[in-house]
């Protein structure tokens, strides 16, 4: 090759021997919103407080509530996803106590199972940003009194089970990365519905929910990741009584999340059914990633890693000093 007086260029282009690479410009961004699928398991904490109602308890029968300075009359059943009237009388061994003179309430457990989609945009490699859905069953179980354990029982509020949905925006920030493993702190914003089993004409104030966690992602190849999401929700509604004054209702929950988070490649697949390269490469001015990479294993897209292990070195030969 022939040189002129400055050795650091050829004496003629080289875009006369290589075709310049085209970029796909719609790709590059779309490889950035990251789709997620996750579910898991939660438990709901419920609490209340009835300074305004007072407790009557029949031996053998549930609890009921009464609004302060009523003698008892109206009596409700359920007071946690419905307003249920009761004409349970009291009898001589009924135990009775007022809240404007006692501490009273009630807290109860929920299981539930999250079904999330989620889609963010992540950029300058630390930032997300993005919306999700939520949809989830959700089963209520024992509510147990907060003050007189020896006096009122236990009680399951009837159509305890039902669905919940939730709409949230989500922005995350990530703070720390160990090889494949990335730890993001992330907060979810939105509105929830309670299930058919709660009364939606009764409850007279939800607001925003608020959730906090960490996701912990794992990284199986360039464009999926596998994670766990430990997180805890801050949520309440108001519960109107007709007639009464309203109950006010919490119900955070923890939760643990499993999932996958797939994006869309940059470059698309090799159209040759026959190419073997393993490295990103280009046909023509097109550039195309390798047909050898599963999407589901991670790849050094310049030399490629199908096979970083040796088939002697693998199963019961990794045992052996000597594999031959």
């Amino acid at each position: 090759m022939a040189f002129g007086q400055d050795d650091k260029k050829p004496t003629f282009p080289l875009e006369t021997i290589y075709a310049e690479r085209k970029k796909n410009a719609t790709r590059k961004v779309l490889r950035n919103f990251k789709l997620s699928l996750s579910t898991g398991v939660g438990r709901t904490y419920m609490n209340h407080k009835l300074d305004s109602f007072g407790v009557f308890q029949r031996n053998g029968n549930a609890p009921r509530i009464f609004p302060v300075g009523t003698a008892t009359d109206p009596r409700y059943s359920n007071w946690i996803n419905k307003v249920i009237t009761d004409t349970l009388s009291v009898q001589p061994d009924s135990f009775l106590v007022s809240g404007d003179t006692a501490k009273l309430g009630f807290k109860g457990k929920g299981f539930n199972i999250p079904l999330n989609l989620t889609l963010q945009y992540e950029f300058l490699k630390r930032f997300r940003l993005g919306g999700g859905y939520s949809y989830e069953p959700m089963f209520l179980g024992q509510f147990k009194p907060t003050y007189f354990h020896d006096k009122i029982e236990e009680f399951k509020p009837s159509d305890s089970y039902g669905w919940m949905r939730k709409f949230y925006g989500t922005a995350g920030v990530s703070f720390y990365r160990i090889d494949n493993f990335l730890f993001t702190g992330d907060l979810q914003i939105g509105n929830f519905k309670p299930g058919n089993n709660f009364d939606s004409n009764l409850i007279i104030k939800k607001g925003l929910y608020y959730n906090l966690g960490v996701t912990v992602d794992y990284e199986l190849s360039e464009n999926l990741r596998a994670f766990a999401r430990p997180s805890y929700d801050f949520k309440r509604y108001t519960l109107s009584i007709p007639g009464s004054a309203p109950i006010v209702h919490k119900m955070n929950a923890a939760y643990l999340q499993f999932g996958l988070t797939y994006s869309l490649p940059e470059l698309p697949r090799c159209y040759l059914k026959d190419c073997r390269i393993q490295i990103n490469h280009a046909h023509g001015n097109r550039e195309y990633r390798s047909r050898r990479h599963p999407f589901f294993k991670k790849q050094n897209p310049g030399y490629g890693e199908n096979y970083p292990t040796l088939i002697k070195y693998k199963g019961k030969n990794k045992r052996k000093l000597n594999p031959y």
